[in-house]
């Protein structure tokens, strides 16, 4: 194994563990410490570009692929030890076995970035969308998120806070969410979404069986709550993904100003897996209409992504910029499942 692979994994066990999976990070361990060349998981692992391992999140579209076959009943062996095995050799010997007998499905795991469409990341939102309606107050959202996934994020109004100084409850709630709220009470206006829509080069169809394992794979075995959540947003969820680039799709997106509404643009924890190309596409076009907005027409960018020259803390930043103006506001920072939500 080379160093660098090795590292990786070690990495995104130590992010697991303190992101409340001790079970994912041994696997991830598992696999750092037997890994060896000689099948074909195994070899594309090992012959991965080792400027690409953190940003392509290897290691979790492996454990992602191993859980689907959970999952689906497919690894009879491998299930027997899910979600709380401490016997390494045991838990090895399955997902050696997994390598062999079930290769072209790991094959196609590992070729796509994961797609965890976390609901707990919607915090982000509502209070952005907050402080959106109160620089803009009157002016419904129209949301545009850049890789959605299966769009269950684009519900975000439907999503209750429960917060220290009292329960923030939009209308026709699904779902209450408590994420450990630290530093100053947060303060959130209503809002409303008039229009929503996202994009995805892969997105996932909450009518497709196969897109719906794809997306519960990601929802880690030992945390059965986040698959609870998950199966809420499910239940209200409807189509609202486009496929294809981010950058082209945004763009034709905001090509013509709409009087009246308030253009709102996101996205959480996808930005690393966009090529080059498409975060070029996708900061011109914003550059574009930012330049244009004005008080009928503005503008708001929120991102919740880590941050860009290495840890400043835990989590990530959550900043918004609205237009006219640029006007910028550093909301705080999140946990990457939304677990906890920093105001400062």
């Amino acid at each position: 194994m080379t160093a660098a692979l090795s590292d990786h994994l070690s990495k995104q066990a130590e992010a697991c563990e303190a992101l409340g999976s001790p079970f994912t990070a041994r696997l991830l361990r598992v696999v750092r410490d037997n890994l060896s060349p000689g099948t074909a998981v195994a070899d594309r692992l090992l012959t991965w570009p080792e400027a690409t391992l953190r940003a392509d999140a290897v290691g979790l579209r492996l454990t992602g692929g191993l859980h689907a076959l959970v999952l689906s009943d497919a690894a009879p062996q491998l299930a027997a030890l899910y979600p709380a095995s401490e016997e390494d050799a045991a838990l090895w010997s399955a997902i050696a076995d997994a390598f062999e007998t079930h290769s072209a499905h790991l094959l196609h795991w590992l070729d796509s970035a994961p797609q965890t469409n976390e609901v707990r990341r919607a915090p982000a939102m509502i209070l952005a969308a907050s402080e959106a309606a109160k620089q803009f107050p009157g002016l419904p959202l129209r949301v545009s998120e850049l890789g959605a996934s299966a769009g269950l994020n684009l519900l975000f109004d439907r999503f209750a806070l429960d917060l220290p100084q009292g329960p923030y409850t939009p209308p026709n709630a699904v779902m209450t969410l408590r994420p450990d709220w630290q530093g100053r009470p947060a303060d959130v206006a209503p809002f409303s979404v008039a229009e929503r829509r996202g994009v995805d080069s892969n997105p996932l169809s909450t009518d497709q069986p196969a897109d719906m394992l794809r997306l519960r794979s990601y929802l880690w075995a030992d945390q059965p709550e986040r698959m609870q959540r998950t199966n809420a947003a499910l239940s209200i969820a409807t189509p609202m993904v486009d496929a294809g680039d981010a950058g082209h799709w945004l763009a034709e997106r905001l090509t013509t100003p709409r009087p009246g509404t308030l253009e709102f643009v996101y996205h959480t924890v996808a930005w690393q897996y966009f090529p080059e190309t498409t975060k070029a596409a996708c900061t011109k076009a914003l550059t574009i209409a930012a330049a244009r907005a004005t008080p009928e027409t503005p503008l708001a960018y929120l991102t919740f992504e880590m941050d860009a020259t290495g840890p400043a803390g835990p989590g990530a930043p959550v900043r918004l910029r609205l237009w006219p103006g640029d006007i910028q506001i550093d909301l705080g920072r999140m946990d990457f499942h939304g677990r906890w939500f920093q105001i400062n």
